[in-house]
């Protein structure tokens, strides 16, 4: 079989229906076998979108998503697509072309070294120099991508090495690949712990993604607050009782004067990013942590007194309901401490002024979310409300670039998120900048027939960096006003979208249902207030005081 025919083979008896992908010339043998081939594939008008749909795909599935370019510039295309991928470890298998294996290292035509340029973005690489090795790469990269902490795997492909032939045998063949290590062997010190906390709060990361369940059972059980981080929003449902919303940068000062007041913070599947844990928001120094990862370099960054427990989330959260069997919960005060927190840190968004304000958006958005619906969103101040206002209520429902913080993120993620749920609704929260550097996805959306909702706040500025420049430079504002920004509704028309044009408050409820009842591509160019900042503030320098805005709190 030849090796392009038995590519697509493999990753149909995987499950793969869908590749995003851009063609060139050595590419060609694999396009060719798509004519044949039940996989489907999803012609994108930027190779970085590739990746970001497949991206997208993978998180709402949480399979593997599968991306595909030619030699040289279209593998470097892919980079910053697979790069915000590998950040949030999110499991991807990333194919690219590469000229013949003869002119390898001879500045051939469309020739790049792909193999070192990703290993700093991927979990691991392959490159195929034995037509008899893609089966072995494409058995052993899907079970990588997805084991222990997930994240991409490229495999570079020479076009000679495709269009060999290859063994039948070998496509299903198995390769051992080797499980990660494990070390669960201070469960019950992890336990007494709990049992011996007067104030603990549960940290919850984007790695503890499926298990939800457990943890809100851990939560409950043991009447645990809950803290999320921007990756880990619906692990919890935003409306559980439990749930004291994001800690961060723009988090919620409910769930920040709780961390603070912490005497124990239980960890799981998150990594003590700089944005939710510095010295504005670190609790005092004799708090002690227990943190359950499967990654065990994510040890150690607390720096202070901890208990690992080296596996996955919901084994590690199930093991240690076990060995709490038999707790009772008698943490009165801080169970009222909480509460009260909770209950005072509920504003409402509902704000009625023109020029609109973000937050209303927010609020017109909530009461069209349901547990199906998924929300995806671009990078700044777009992100941000969306974090801090939406109701999430189930794992995957929210998608978002998180460590890497990929502006162009928010509509190519969109769309592989609905290749993925069809027979989902599925928005994306973008801003003029971050829609600007993606808009030709639009023709992905229509020729393809992916329907998604396009929620554009539109404020005519980079409006994350003009806050700071607004707030801590003197309103010294630089390279931030976005001049000669298109008209978004005739842009998506051009497309052959459908586009709203909102400009008052009282308008943007009626648009946005319109805009998600129609099935079809529509963008909704809501114009909003680039004075209105996203706050509450809150620096990594705790000298820096918290610039709080509208927050009542």
């Amino acid at each position: 079989m030849k090796g392009s025919k038995a590519l697509l083979k493999m990753l149909e008896d995987r499950g793969v229906s869908s590749v995003f992908g851009y063609p060139g010339a050595t590419v060609i043998p694999i396009y060719d076998e798509f004519l044949e081939s039940n996989v489907r594939h999803i012609l994108v008008r930027h190779e970085q979108c590739a990746a970001h749909m497949a991206d997208g795909y993978a998180r709402a599935t949480g399979t593997p998503g599968v991306c595909l370019a030619t030699s040289g510039p279209g593998t470097t295309n892919l980079v910053t697509g697979i790069a915000t991928a590998y950040a949030d470890s999110v499991p991807m298998i990333a194919l690219t072309g590469q000229v013949g294996t003869n002119f390898l290292g001879a500045e051939a035509f469309q020739e790049v070294d792909s193999y070192s340029l990703m290993m700093p973005v991927t979990k691991h690489n392959f490159r195929v120099l034995d037509p008899e090795r893609l089966p072995h790469a494409i058995n052993e990269g899907w079970k990588i991508c997805q084991s222990g902490r997930p994240g991409p795997v490229h495999i570079d492909m020479p076009v000679d090495q495709i269009n060999s032939d290859i063994d039948e045998d070998l496509l299903t063949k198995e390769w051992g690949v080797k499980e990660p290590a494990t070390d669960v062997s201070r469960i019950n010190d992890a336990a007494l712990l709990i049992k011996n906390s007067a104030r603990p709060v549960l940290l919850i990361g984007g790695g503890a993604i499926n298990a939800s369940e457990e943890i809100v059972r851990l939560a409950e059980f043991a009447n645990i607050p809950v803290i999320t981080t921007l990756m880990s929003l619906g692990i919890v449902p935003s409306g559980h009782p439990l749930n004291m919303g994001p800690l961060g940068m723009h988090g919620r000062m409910g769930a920040l004067d709780l961390f603070q007041s912490a005497d124990l913070i239980i960890a799981i599947g998150t990594k003590f990013s700089d944005r939710t844990y510095n010295p504005h928001t670190m609790p005092a120094e004799n708090c002690k942590v227990i943190q359950i990862d499967v990654d065990g370099t994510q040890f150690g960054k607390s720096k202070r007194a901890s208990v690992d427990i080296l596996c996955d989330a919901k084994r590690g959260t199930k093991l240690l309901l076990d060995a709490l069997k038999g707790y009772k919960d008698c943490k009165s005060e801080w169970n009222e401490r909480y509460a009260k927190l909770r209950k005072r840190c509920q504003c409402s968004f509902d704000i009625n002024t023109d020029p609109i304000a973000p937050q209303k958006v927010m609020c017109e958005i909530n009461k069209l979310l349901d547990g199906d619906v998924i929300v995806t969103t671009d990078v700044g101040q777009n992100q941000m409300w969306s974090m801090h206002c939406l109701d999430i209520r189930r794992p995957r429902q929210f998608i978002t670039s998180g460590s890497f913080g990929t502006m162009g993120f928010g509509l190519p993620a969109a769309l592989g998120a609905k290749v993925a749920k069809p027979d989902s609704k599925v928005l994306t929260i973008v801003g003029d900048g971050g829609l600007q550097m993606v808009c030709q996805e639009l023709a992905t959306s229509v020729a393809e027939d992916i329907p998604v909702t396009i929620v554009l706040l539109n404020n005519g500025w980079l409006g994350m960096v003009r806050q700071w420049q607004k707030l801590f430079w003197d309103k010294r504002f630089s390279g931030t006003k976005l001049n000669a920004d298109p008209d978004f509704v005739k842009l998506a028309e051009s497309f052959g979208a459908t586009g709203i044009h909102v400009d008052k408050s009282s308008e943007v409820g009626d648009a946005l249902k319109q805009a998600m009842d129609s099935d079809v591509t529509c963008l909704v160019d809501i114009h909003t207030n680039p004075e209105e900042d996203i706050c509450p503030m809150i620096l990594a320098d705790p000298k820096v005081p918290i610039v709080k805005g509208r927050c009542p709190y």
